[in-house]
């Protein structure tokens, strides 16, 4: 099989693979917009590393309380001590509530959102991130049936399924948002990949019925770029050739979901849709925004 990359389509607007003016955080932080996150309560499953942390510090940078998931107390105790000293000089009233759960397991999720409930009254931003990508090394009758490759639908899948089960009717009071951590894996034929490009596909369908039984929720489903992580979002075996290409930064996506959240409606129109955060964010809505609108792109269709 060719290890070369996946042919994917893109929206034609510039590729970014780091910050930039358009989503930088700083205003949040401690611009005009400081105030934006103040009280607002967010979760954030698979927050204690990588791509998760990475949100849920610049959440709590901008003011938030934040909620942590994961299924590690020690990675949790730690990301929850790195998050306070991050924010101690800028926002020290800063929040982190740190809650061991298993994302896969719905009754675990059901607790932490009752308990996130009983202590704050309130949700207002749910983040589902955490996911496990598998070994992508051998074809899919090759590996165990369970270990190899439904307990990855049920960590990318189910896992997502019960934040938004429990979630959503929390958002739904306060006229929240629901985020999705997706891949473009979902549209890429990669081989060995069936488990986790099946995922994300589920994932984002997923996320149009959020949008479309939850229309006062804003709803995302995000790529959040090529990012080579110590969480096992990728894979356990041999790297593809064009692995090395991974160089967008982990403040990427936390700084575009910021900006998809901030109550401000302005990219509200990307409800219920798939988005790169490799896709410059002000090109989308100049330059595309009627198209998505009025075509309905980027959702899941089927086309002849």
């Amino acid at each position: 099989m060719s290890s070369a990359p996946p042919v994917i389509k893109n929206l034609p607007v510039t590729n970014r693979h780091d910050v930039y003016d358009a989503i930088s955080p700083e205003p949040y932080f401690s611009g005009s917009f400081s105030s934006t996150f103040r009280n607002k309560v967010i979760l954030v499953a698979g927050g204690s590393k990588g791509i998760g942390y990475s949100i849920a510090s610049f959440y709590a940078r901008a003011g938030a309380t934040v909620i942590i998931v994961s299924r590690y107390r020690n990675t949790l105790d730690e990301a929850k001590a790195r998050i306070l000293t991050e924010t101690g000089s800028s926002r020290t009233s800063a929040e982190v509530l740190a809650l061991a759960a298993d994302v896969s397991d719905p009754k675990d999720i059901e607790q932490v959102v009752a308990k996130v409930i009983e202590k704050y009254g309130h949700l207002d931003v749910a983040v589902a991130n955490a996911a496990i990508g598998g070994s992508w090394d051998k074809r899919f009758t090759e590996g165990d049936p369970y270990n190899d490759w439904w307990k990855i639908m049920e960590v990318n899948v189910r896992g997502p399924y019960n934040v938004a089960h429990y979630a959503l009717p929390q958002l739904e009071k306060t006229g929240g948002s629901f985020v999705a951590v997706s891949s473009l894996a979902c549209q890429a034929s990669l081989p060995f990949a069936s488990a986790y490009s099946v995922s994300k596909s589920a994932l984002n369908r997923l996320v149009e019925y959020t949008a479309m039984e939850y229309p006062s929720v804003r709803s995302f489903t995000i790529h959040p770029g090529r990012i080579l992580t110590q969480a096992p979002t990728l894979r356990a075996g041999p790297a593809p050739k064009w692995e090395p290409t991974a160089s967008d930064t982990l403040q990427l996506p936390a700084a575009i979901i910021l900006k998809l959240t901030d109550g401000s409606g302005r990219f509200d129109f990307l409800s219920g849709r798939f988005l790169s955060a490799n896709w410059d964010l002000e090109e989308v809505e100049r330059d595309w925004k009627k198209d998505i609108v009025e075509k309905d792109m980027l959702v899941t269709r089927f086309v002849v």
